[in-house]
C-alpha cells in the first residue's frame, strides 16, 4: 500500500550516510519515493544511483543548509517529505564534567540542525499544501538518562519544537511528528561504554536493542499519507520501555 502512495514522492534524508538515514532512504526508494541525501560525510552514498542527489551538507550552517534545500526543490520540483535524522550522542560524563564545547556542539547539530532544516523547506511546503516532517528524536528526550546531559536536552528540545510546528503548519497540510526509539545498533553505539548498553538493555522490556529496521519501517510509515490524522506525536520504537 505504501509503494503505490509513496511513489513519485520526493524526500530530504539528513545523515543519510549510515545508521537510520541509511535504512530510512532505503525504505523510501522501495515505496518510489526519490531521495536527496544530506550527510556532511557522503562518501558512502556518493554514486548510489538510487539516491535522485546526494549532497554534502552540514546541517548547522544555516546557509548550507539553505542552498542545498534550493538545490533540492531546483532538482525534484517539490519536496513532500523531509526526515530529520543527522544527529550525534556527546562524551558520556556526569553533568560537573561536561565540557561547554562539548554541550554546544550537541545542541548544535541535534537541535539546532533540526531547526535550520525545518526552516528552509517549510516554505516550499507551505506553497505545495502538503508534508510530512518526521524527526529521529530518542527516548532519552521523554526520559532522560544519566551523564548525557546535552543529548538529553537536544532530544527533549526536537520533541518540543515538533509539537509546536504540528499546531503551527496543521493548517497547511503538513504534519510533524517524532520517533523516539531507544538505543539501536548503529555506528554510535562505538561511542558507548558496555555497562551503558547492558543498561538500556535491562531497562527493555522486550530485553534488547532496537533494530534499525524497525525504527526506519516507523518512520517510512509517518512520512507517508497513510499518517493523515496524527501530528505533534512521538512515535515510540521502544520495546515496550515507554509505556505513555
Amino acid at each position: 500500500m505504501l509503494n503505490r502512495e509513496m511513489d513519485g514522492q520526493a524526500a530530504i534524508v539528513t545523515g543519510a550516510a549510515r545508521g537510520f538515514g541509511l535504512a530510512i532512504s532505503n525504505q523510501l526508494v522501495e515505496c518510489g519515493v526519490r531521495v536527496i541525501g544530506w550527510d556532511q560525510a557522503p562518501s558512502p552514498i556518493a554514486g548510489d544511483d538510487r539516491f535522485l542527489q546526494v549532497e554534502s551538507v552540514d546541517v548547522t550552517n544555516a546557509d548550507a543548509v539553505k542552498a542545498a534545500c534550493e538545490s533540492a526543490v531546483a532538482t525534484a520540483g517539490q519536496i513532500d517529505i523531509l526526515i530529520n535524522n543527522a544527529g550525534i550522542n556527546g562524551p558520556q560524563v556526569a553533568v560537573e564534567d561536561y565540557r561547554l564545547e562539548d554541550w554546544q556542539r550537541v545542541l548544535a547539530v541535534d537541535l539546532t540542525g533540526v531547526f535550520l532544516c525545518t526552516r528552509a523547506i517549510v516554505p516550499h511546503m507551505k506553497q505545495a499544501g502538503y508534508g510530512r516532517i518526521v524527526t529521529i528524536a530518542s527516548q532519552a528526550g521523554k526520559e532522560g538518562i544519566a551523564n548525557i546531559s546535552a543529548y538529553n536536552a537536544a532530544k527533549a528540545g526536537v520533541i518540543g519544537f515538533m509539537k509546536g510546528l504540528a499546531s503551527e503548519l496543521a493548517s497547511f497540510g503538513i504534519t510533524a511528528n517524532c520517533v523516539t526509539p531507544t538505543l539501536a545498533e548503529t555506528d554510535l553505539m562505538k561511542e558507548m561504554s558496555d555497562e551503558y548498553i547492558a543498561g538500556i538493555k535491562a531497562r527493555t522490556t522486550m530485553g534488547r536493542l532496537c533494530r534499525v529496521s524497525e525504527v526506519a519501517d516507523m518512520a517510512v510509515w509517518v512520512a507517508s499519507p497513510a499518517c493523515s490524522y496524527s501530528t505533534g506525536v512521538c512515535f515510540d520504537v521502544s520495546g515496550g520501555r515507554a509505556q505513555y
